[in-house]
């Protein structure tokens, strides 16, 4: 029986492929560009959308101009256009949307796609819209797995993530190399800079050297743009994908997000990014990776880090001063001056201090190894 149905699957998958190589289409592909409120004007918007459309993906444009090779949905305003869209989402007639504004609701980021400058190689930017959670931890936290999730419904098998050098991506870092020694399977990418980790620097978005670069979602949306934009002088977006779907735990219809400053170019990745997610089992997909993120403590790592952040700090006398001749990295910008502190409560004597990596907290070579034990057991830096 089971191998009856495993050669059912390979004929249907093979019929697809045969399909897409006479048609070019994504079966089940169908998705809902709104062309209405582009800087660039609408006709910038509806080229991309025929291009897509002659390339073979069903292709729904809602705006004043009537397409000739998608099909038409005419919408005059913004809010019409916003209405048209939704009502197809909803209805099951488009699979996905690709707008230029959309409200998602708080737990809702979007990863985008970039392409990186120095290689033209593709990576996931996550997140570039939208708020995963109020909180800044836990929402860089989500976005990681956001990004891990979306990479797979684009064929990713084991996406390599790299974290961002920015405020947080210590305590990221720490939080997700726990989560993956509870068995969630993570790949971390490695920096092409001499000290490596997966603590990702400015050359390595230039690079990309990681599959996914997890980042707060202001962070992202302004990589997004800097990264997009460069070769117009900030003109217009040029290259890239756009900023990708919104992503949630209980994954529904995506809407994937393009700026009013995307070019036809920009548009058609864009459009292409959506046809390629909805042909797989996102929300299946998505749906796993959080199963599998949950068991290996997802909520109990974000609960942690909520009582300690609420936890008031008390005054700590520093002992006596030492030469500090040695210096601990991988302690988060605002977590640093705790840091000093406990080790001052642990009568270790220690100064902060800012290197060519980020912060630093410096201590007597004496007292190096003993530092380091305070910090890590007090989930300052990865053991």
């Amino acid at each position: 029986m089971a191998k009856d149905k495993a050669k059912a699957m390979l004929q249907n998958a093979l019929y697809d492929m045969a399909d897409y190589l006479e048609s070019g289409k994504v079966k089940g592909a169908k998705i809902a560009v709104c062309g209405i409120g582009s800087e660039l004007g609408e006709d910038c918007v509806f080229t991309a959308a025929e291009i897509a459309a002659k390339e073979g993906i069903d292709v729904y444009y809602i705006g004043s101009l009537v397409p000739e090779y998608a099909v038409h949905v005419e919408a005059n305003s913004e809010d019409e256009a916003a209405q048209k869209m939704d009502e197809l989402l909803e209805s099951g007639t488009a699979d996905a949307a690709v707008a230029m504004h959309h409200t998602f609701p708080i737990g809702t980021s979007t990863v985008g796609m970039v392409s990186a400058p120095a290689t033209g190689m593709p990576y996931f930017v996550s997140t570039t819209t939208g708020t995963a959670a109020v909180n800044r931890f836990e929402a860089m936290l989500l976005a990681a797995i956001y990004g891990i999730a979306t990479a797979k419904c684009m064929g990713y098998t084991e996406p390599s993530i790299g974290l961002l050098n920015i405020d947080g991506a210590r305590q990221l870092e720490i939080a997700l190399k726990k989560l993956s020694d509870n068995g969630y399977n993570i790949n971390f990418a490695k920096s092409q800079r001499k000290d490596g980790g997966c603590i990702m620097r400015g050359n390595d978005l230039l690079s990309g050297s990681a599959d996914v670069i997890t980042v707060d979602s202001l962070t992202g949306n302004v990589l997004m743009k800097l990264l997009s934009s460069f070769t117009s002088g900030g003109a217009k977006e040029t290259t890239g994908f756009g900023y990708g779907p919104g992503i949630c735990e209980n994954m529904q219809e995506p809407v994937f997000i393009i700026s009013r400053a995307s070019s036809t170019p920009v548009i058609i990745n864009a459009i292409k990014y959506a046809a390629k997610f909805v042909s797989v089992d996102f929300k299946s997909i998505i749906a796993e990776e959080f199963k599998k993120a949950n068991k290996a403590g997802l909520k109990s790592i974000i609960e942690e880090n909520s009582k300690k952040s609420s936890k008031p700090k008390a005054e700590v006398k520093a002992p006596p001063k030492e030469v500090v001749d040695e210096s601990i990295a991988g302690i988060d910008v605002m977590d640093l001056e705790d840091a000093v502190s406990l080790l001052w409560e642990n009568e270790i004597y220690a100064e902060s201090g800012m290197g060519c990596t980020g912060p630093i907290a410096m201590v007597s070579a004496k007292k190096l190894n003993a530092a380091m034990e305070v910090l890590a057991k007090g989930g300052y830096i990865a053991k």
